[in-house]
């Protein structure tokens, strides 16, 4: 008998989900709980678990409805007023219950957004009113006529739906900020810094919206606050996201959050997650990618503190992780500015790094050995390098990292190991100007090596900059020993003009039946 009333229960439960009157429940959902003033702070936390889930599944119903009024746009065009009206309806569910949604977990509205919310819904539903029309209309001219409108009514729809994501968006921003710059409490700022980060991943516009209002000033005020020692990490990683956009490093410039970066990473009673996270923030800035790194004036003033903390950092790394960020900042700052490979060059970090590359535990990726090379490449255009190079044994590294390859087969692990072939060769070619790095590079049979790489497409996963790079090698080292190739690799990769001995190896494998 109990185990009938059990499933009669559990029925009765997965009914009800489907027999629910939405709107008895929106109207259910609005109401809200009485919360005392003074128990505000107390009573605020039971909202943060889900605040971050409501506003990825905001975003979510964002993209369906951007999706779909790029869709009506398509059909639109093609005249398919049946399905144009379909999406119309779609569209205008989605809408409303966005807004519901919306509305259900946020505390309080500006009169902006609910008097957007009001143009965006009666819009949605003259425009479901106006293709409901279209579609009852046989008459090709009437319908020609009535497109420009249809048309009109879809941009502005488009128009006003974005007016209020980016004021939804900006509002929870702010309502983050907030919590963050205010709140005393250790739990109710780490579930905001989290709920920022989880913004800051959505995208580069949500970066600029989280900078533009003021973030990075209250996320470096966190980090100079004791009492939130703990936080450093997660706010430094939040940092490094939303550094990713002009807007982001403008503000930490104004900031001064170099300065802060630098003393987090010279303060030895820091965590050594902390520390990495600030080298990530460096990385992160200092990326060559950026277009917009020359305003960082004040990096160049503490610069030399930051490259000896980040050596050092990279030398007690405990994990692979933690050297790959340490590692990767310093290989970033040897782009930025070239007194860096002479700070390196005086810190023995050319010795450090290579005697980290013999730890499996440590430099355990193609990334991390990407990092090391492209410092090794940037590094060996100083004289004094390759007496360092001979002396740490780089030579066998490098001729070790011409033999990269891609064991999980993921794209991004595929690219990193052609950097790592591409570098280790270039190096190889600046360094071979000393007569002792070429003959060790000889010796180790980097020829034969460097011949199988622009001989076989397969080898250097059909890379055009490995290709050009190993030609340069080899005919550097060819200058050195040229008793080391045979004619017919002479007279194909050394003796012609490097673009016809490229295109000579790129045409290797081609089939002209």
């Amino acid at each position: 008998m109990h185990l009938i009333q059990v499933d009669s229960v559990q029925r009765w439960m997965e009914d009800l989900k489907l027999m629910t009157d939405c709107e008895c429940m929106c109207i259910l959902q609005s109401k809200p709980i009485s919360i005392e003033k003074d128990e505000q702070n107390e009573l605020i936390l039971s909202s943060q678990y889900s605040t971050c889930d409501n506003l990825q599944l905001l975003l979510k119903r964002a993209w369906i409805i951007s999706t779909e009024l790029t869709r009506i746009a398509q059909k639109l065009e093609k005249n398919r007023w049946q399905r144009v009206h379909s999406m119309t309806v779609r569209v205008n569910c989605h809408v409303h219950s966005m807004v519901n949604e919306y509305n259900t977990f946020t505390r309080s509205s500006s009169e902006e957004m609910h008097q957007l919310e009001k143009l965006l819904i009666d819009k949605c539903s003259e425009f479901t009113a106006f293709t409901e029309r279209c579609l009852q209309t046989e008459d090709e001219e009437i319908l020609k006529s009535m497109k420009s409108c249809v048309n009109e009514t879809l941009t502005t729809v488009a128009q006003y739906f974005g007016q209020l994501i980016e004021l939804v968006l900006t509002q929870e921003a702010q309502n983050l900020l907030r919590q963050i710059e205010l709140s005393g409490s250790l739990y109710v700022v780490e579930s905001a810094i989290s709920s920022l980060f989880s913004l800051a991943q959505e995208g580069a516009h949500l970066c600029r919206i989280i900078a533009k209002e003021g973030g990075v000033l209250a996320l470096f005020k966190i980090c100079r606050q004791d009492c939130f020692r703990c936080l450093y990490p997660q706010t430094l990683r939040t940092l490094a996201s939303i550094c990713c956009v002009e807007e982001g490093m403008h503000q930490l410039e104004k900031v001064d959050g170099i300065l802060c970066l630098a003393d987090i990473l010279t303060d030895t009673s820091h965590s050594e997650a902390t520390h990495a996270e600030a080298a990530a923030v460096i990385a992160q800035i200092t990326s060559p990618h950026l277009t917009f790194t020359q305003h960082l004036s004040s990096f160049l003033e503490n610069m030399e503190e930051i490259v000896t903390a980040l050596v050092k950092l990279c030398q007690e790394a405990s994990s692979g992780e933690v050297f790959l960020l340490a590692s990767a900042a310093l290989a970033n700052i040897t782009f930025f500015d070239t007194m860096a490979c002479e700070i390196l060059l005086q810190l023995n970090a050319m010795k450090i790094l290579l005697a980290a590359c013999s730890d499996k535990r440590i430099v355990d990726t193609p990334y991390s050995r990407d990092q090391v090379v492209t410092i090794l490449a940037n590094m060996s255009v100083l004289d004094q390098c390759a007496s360092e190079i001979i002396q740490g044994n780089g030579v066998q590294l490098l001729m070790e990292m011409l033999f990269e390859k891609c064991s999980s087969g993921s794209p991004a692990e595929a690219a990193a190991c052609e950097r790592v072939q591409q570098k280790s060769a270039v190096t190889l070619a600046r360094l071979s100007r000393d007569p002792e790095v070429a003959e060790a590079a000889v010796k180790l049979s980097c020829i034969p090596r460097l011949i199988k790489l622009c001989r076989s497409p397969t080898e250097r996963n059909n890379s055009d900059s490995v290709l050009v790079a190993c030609l340069a090698a080899l005919r550097r080292l060819a200058v050195m020993s040229p008793d080391g190739l045979e004619d017919s690799d002479f007279q194909q990769l050394v003796k012609p003009r490097l673009v016809d001995s490229f295109l000579l190896c790129t045409n290797m494998e081609e089939s002209f039946v």
